[in-house]
Parts: C-alpha cells; sequence; structure tokens
C-alpha cells in the first residue's frame, strides 16, 4: 500500500507546525490521493486504481495537525455521505459518524484537539483483517468455531473460511454466509459478527443452532481488496461478484464454486451475500434485498424476509416493502451481463430453498443510525430469521 504524505508548503508554515503536516494511507483499508495543500485546506480524491467509472471509498490518516482546523475538499465526485465522515482516534479501532454541521458531500472541517496524535477519516466504518482478529479472539478455543483457509487470495493471502455451529457432526441444515464481495462494503463485515454472535451465544437460540445447523462464513471474499483498500466494486475487467462462473479471475469465488456443493451435500438450504448500496438516496438509505428474476426464488425470498421484520429487535427497521424486486430500480438484467452474482449462483445449488442478497446502507437506514453496533444488532436479527425459516422447513427444536 502506498504511504501518501504531504508537507505545507514553505509559504504556509508557522514555526509550530514546521511542516509536520502528513496525510497517510499506508495501513491496511488505505485510501486516498492528495492533490495539494493550500493554506488549511486539503485538496484529494478517492483512488480509483482499477475501478470502471467513479466510486466512493476513501479513508485516511492525518498526523501532525494538533490545534489546527482543516478542511478536506473532494475533487471528484460526491464521496462524502449522509452522516458526514466517520472518524477514528484510535487508529481504526472504533468508529464514530462526524455528523454534517461541519460536512457537505464533498468537504469536511475538523479542527483536530491539542495533543492529538494520529486521526483517521473515512467514508465509512472500515473494518479489515485485524477487526476479524480481534473479533475471533474473543472466541478462545470454542468447539463450535472452526477457522479454515478457503484458498489463498491473488496476493498470496488466506481467505477465512469459518465453520460455526454443528462442526462436530452431520446438521440437519447448512447456511452459506459471504460477505465482502466489494471490498469497500465493511458495514456488513459488523453484520457478520451478529450472525457468529447469535451462533454462538450461550443461550436457547444458540443451542437450537449448534445442534442443528453447521454454517460457513466467508467474511472477505475480496481479500485483497479488503487489505488494500481497493474500492472492489466495478473492478475491471468485472469485480468478484460477476465472477461466480466457471474459469472466472478470483481465486475466492473459483474455490466458492468448487467448495460449497461438496459441503453443502443436499442440506443446503440458505445463502445469504451480504453487501451495501450507493452512498446515499432513497432506495439507499434503507435495507433491502436484491430480487431474484425467478418468480419461485422470489417467492421464497419474499417469506424469508417476512420472518426477518417480524423478529427484528434491532435498532434498525426493516420492512418487506423496501425489497427491489428484479426488474425495478438496478436490478435488471443489464446489470448482471458482466457474469453471475453470488447469490444467483448459489441459487442453482441443488437444496437450496433461499438465496438472496441483502443491502445495509452505510450510515442512514430510514433515518436511523449504521453504525457498528446497530449493524451487529442486524446480524442478530438476521440469524433469528435463519433460525425461523429452518424450523420451518422441518428442523428440530420447536
Amino acid at each position: 500500500m502506498p504511504v501518501l504524505a504531504v508537507c505545507l508548503a514553505a509559504t504556509a508554515m508557522s514555526a509550530a507546525d514546521d511542516g509536520s503536516l502528513k496525510i497517510d494511507s499506508g495501513f491496511p483499508g488505505g485510501n486516498i490521493v492528495v492533490e495539494g495543500v493550500s493554506g488549511d485546506t486539503v485538496n484529494l480524491r478517492p483512488d480509483l486504481r482499477d475501478t470502471k467509472g467513479g466510486w466512493f471509498y476513501w479513508y485516511f490518516q492525518v498526523s501532525g495537525a494538533a490545534g489546527r482546523t482543516l478542511t478536506f475538499n473532494f475533487t471528484r465526485d460526491k464521496p462524502v455521505g449522509v452522516r458526514g465522515p466517520a472518524l477514528s482516534t484510535d487508529q481504526g479501532v472504533t468508529w464514530r459518524w462526524l455528523g454534517t454541521e461541519d460536512a457537505d458531500q464533498k468537504s469536511f472541517t475538523y479542527t483536530f484537539p491539542e495533543g492529538a496524535d494520529k486521526i483517521r477519516f473515512s467514508f465509512g466504518m472500515p473494518y479489515t483483517q485485524a477487526h476479524l482478529d480481534r473479533f475471533l479472539e474473543g472466541f478462545g478455543t470454542d468447539p463450535a468455531l472452526s477457522r479454515e483457509v478457503l484458498c489463498k487470495s491473488r496476493k498470496g493471502r488466506d481467505v477465512e473460511r469459518l465453520r460455526i455451529g454443528r462442526i462436530d457432526g452431520e446438521p440437519r441444515h447448512r447456511v452459506l454466509v459471504t460477505a465482502r464481495s466489494h471490498a469497500c462494503e465493511m458495514m456488513m463485515s459488523y453484520t457478520v459478527e451478529g450472525i457468529i454472535q447469535a451462533v454462538l451465544a450461550k443461550d436457547g437460540r444458540g443451542s437450537w443452532f449448534r445442534e442443528n445447523v453447521e454454517m460457513m462464513v466467508v467474511p472477505f471474499v475480496d481479500k485483497d481488496g479488503v487489505e488494500e483498500g481497493d474500492q472492489g466494486k466495478n473492478r475491471s475487467p468485472h469485480d468478484h461478484n460477476r465472477d461466480y462462473d466457471p474459469g472466472g479471475l478470483y481465486p475466492e469465488t473459483q474455490a466458492l464454486l468448487r467448495t460449497v456443493p461438496a459441503w453443502a451435500g443436499s442440506r443446503l438450504r440458505i445463502a445469504l451475500d451480504l453487501h451495501c448500496p450507493h452512498i446515499r438516496g432513497e432506495v439507499n438509505e434503507k435495507i433491502y434485498l436484491v430480487g431474484h428474476e425467478a418468480p419461485a426464488m422470489f417467492a421464497k425470498q419474499t417469506a424469508f424476509c417476512g420472518l426477518l421484520e417480524k423478529h427484528r429487535r434491532g435498532s434498525l427497521p426493516y420492512m418487506v416493502s423496501g425489497n427491489v424486486p428484479f426488474g425495478t430500480s438496478w436490478n435488471t438484467a443489464a446489470n448482471y451481463k458482466a457474469g453471475t452474482s453470488g447469490s444467483r449462483w448459489a441459487a442453482s445449488i441443488p437444496g437450496v430453498d433461499v438465496a438472496a442478497t441483502f443491502e445495509l446502507p452505510y450510515a442512514n437506514a430510514r433515518g436511523e443510525e449504521v453504525n457498528a453496533e446497530s449493524s451487529r444488532a442486524f446480524g442478530d436479527d438476521l440469524a433469528s430469521a435463519i433460525m425461523e425459516q429452518l424450523k420451518g422447513a422441518g428442523g428440530s427444536g420447536r
């Protein structure tokens, strides 16, 4: 990953700063192109790398700015979200929204506290390998969790495959959960945590999962993109979520094509591919399911969504009426010309009842704040819907 450092021009320096301002993306997930600094204004833009067209992912660190007020002006597109930028004072471990009082769609202003060392900003709340490692460490040697390697990425990284639940014998049901097919869609990583926590919880629901369900979770389908700070979406010539065809480009998707059917046998009941939508807009500021073109599968998806709406307990509202059926909005045949998506491939696996893509907004869901905590709670809600769906499909435990 490149390290991008910018020092204030000599004409703008004072004895206090002495050219010490640095803007850095040299860490996992980092992404920024700094075009220049003029006084207290930093001009910058997302690094699009191999992205076709524009996208909005950016993530950088500022040091040497204690006591200053700086404006960060984006020169391309409108990549600041509906709750302003996200801010971290602990080098990306935890995040909060800065808000829109000092931000618009193209810029934000921040006054760095006296003594501030390193402050990170991003369009969302980044989640990388280090987050996953910390999360999994919390489960110790839980026998209902197995951390395995699905494959090596193109750049030699281990791509995790987690098996959770009933992994000590033949389960009644199997469930597949995948996330980060587009590297920038980080809010669903917190949702993955919520699902895992529910399955491994020492309560009645967790016990039911561990008796009846083996779940395979692939947290980072685009592992290199997550760690290197790529957009991932609309990668040229096509991204991971258009690579579920034999002979595709990416080791992760091809490993899923080989591994999942053999693992599933005839017991794969649910396959969920978790995404985040565009940065703003009426459709994109609510949780929704992407409807399958086949009426029979869409009917099954809708029934599952009814369970999710009924059993929701988290703060993020979900309504079946907000789904995007095939043929509406962006969900048309033209959108899939580049190749097969993950959920459409999963729908072809024998025995599967529900294969679906869910979209979770980056910051705002029907007026409610999307953050790490609320995204985990949405994962908990998904786990409840999964359990109810499987019980209705003949699982034990009623």
